[in-house]
């Protein structure tokens, strides 16, 4: 696979006056150069660098990309295109699917499992990398339906009143060679504001890879002075998906939001005090944060299904807007008692993720890569208590009842999070 790096940030914000945004150094070496090593360790050696604002300063230091033991193609830009303008300029010179990375974004990825996912969907005009923030309300966000297809393009700012999967686009994309047919030519455009929806409103095929990896843009002074930081600690390179990650598991009625047992709607769906303290605590940690919930009441016909996807929206509009972000929502629609009025009879099982069942933990450990053995789940019922063993993971009970499956116990979420912390 070809790479694409559109490299053509002044870097203003960073007060950057004599080489662009790209060339800016972390710890003695210039991002770009750090891309490319994340490049070639997974096999891919040729690239093609789209500049423009001093774009002297990238040729000279890369040259053909001999001595970083790829090789380098430069394009420069005779004035800004965007950055899906300038990918234009590549049109006839790549004949097969390839990636983009943006110059300006730290980032350690497993970029092997991106491009087997982007290989089951080889049909479609591409595949965006998409994930959680802290800020999803400043964001150009995604919304998918449960084959992970791109279903609309919510680029920022946003509607107000309105509530939204945190799911951002970490501007990380492979595509087909069908991309060029969607960019105007000679015209300034970008892939989050204007390629990407009109992708979606005509009809073409998107995908979205989901990932918790360290993908960030360098973006303000500060953003850039922690970024640094995090290099140096090795977080960026401990968060990549091929190392095995802990996790908290959270359940969801009575620990993040007040119980909806009666009207189980968006409506009175409301969080909890110090939940998104909690939540921020364990997001600036390795631990990945998942909730794991019951939803009986979708089995029951009491809710459909774009009920509980709904209320899920609004509980990452609300946590975001607070700084915190969930790394996976799993819910269980099953029940497997019958005889309720309006009941739905093929969600009436007995099924492997209904807690105390751990499906919900299983697939969650595969779908990001979770250490289990170091994990914990937070519940207020025995049955979260029992999937967390049946998972091996430990249990905080946020309850004045005395368990056996209990190792540690809370008065509520941000008490059960610093205790594990």
């Amino acid at each position: 696979m070809q790479l694409v790096i559109i490299a053509g940030g002044k870097g203003t914000r960073l007060g950057l006056k004599d080489i662009p945004k790209p060339m800016a150094l972390i710890d003695d070496k210039p991002l770009l150069e750090h891309q490319i090593e994340l490049a070639k360790k997974y096999d891919i050696n040729e690239i093609f660098i789209l500049s423009g604002h001093l774009s002297n300063v990238i040729t000279d230091y890369f040259g053909d990309g001999a001595k970083f033991g790829v090789k380098i193609h430069h394009i420069v830009e005779q004035y800004p295109l965007g950055t899906a303008g300038c990918v234009k300029l590549l049109e006839g010179k790549i004949k097969d699917r390839f990636m983009v990375f943006y110059g300006d974004v730290v980032m350690d990825f497993d970029l092997k499992s991106f491009e087997e996912f982007d290989l089951r969907h080889q049909n479609s005009v591409g595949t965006t990398l998409v994930h959680p923030n802290d800020h999803p309300y400043d964001s150009d966000l995604i919304e998918i339906d449960k084959d992970n297809k791109v279903t609309r393009v919510i680029p920022k700012p946003h509607d107000d009143g309105k509530y939204y999967q945190n799911l951002v686009n970490a501007a990380v994309y492979i595509f087909s060679t069908k991309i060029f047919d969607y960019i105007e030519d000679g015209v300034s455009q970008d892939f989050g504001k204007n390629i990407l929806p009109k992708i979606v409103k005509q009809g073409g095929e998107l995908y979205a890879y989901k990932t918790p990896e360290f993908i960030k843009d360098m973006g303000t002074v500060d953003r850039f002075e922690v970024i640094k930081n995090d290099f140096k600690s090795g977080k960026i390179a401990r968060l990549n998906k091929k190392n095995k990650r802990p996790c908290i598991f959270i359940d969801r009625d009575g620990v993040i939001n007040k119980n909806m047992d009666n009207k189980p709607t968006t409506e009175e769906f409301e969080l909890l005090d110090g939940v998104a303290d909690a939540v921020k605590k364990i997001n600036s940690t390795d631990y990945l944060t998942v909730v794991v919930t019951n939803q009986p009441m979708i089995a029951k016909g009491f809710v459909s299904f774009d009920e509980v996807e709904n209320t899920h929206k609004k509980m990452e509009t609300l946590l975001g807007e607070k700084g915190a972000f969930l790394n996976g929502i799993y819910y269980c629609p099953h029940h497997p008692e019958r005889g309720f009025d309006g009941e739905i009879p093929e969600l009436k099982i007995d099924c492997e993720c209904r807690k105390p069942k751990a499906g919900m933990l299983y697939q969650a450990q595969k779908d990001l890569n979770i250490d289990l053995e170091n994990s914990w789940i937070i519940g207020d019922s025995e049955r979260d208590l029992l999937a967390g063993k049946n998972a091996g993971c430990k249990t905080v009970y946020i309850s004045d009842k005395v368990s056996d499956n209990a190792d540690y116990y809370a008065k509520d979420l941000l008490s059960a999070v610093e205790k594990i912390l």
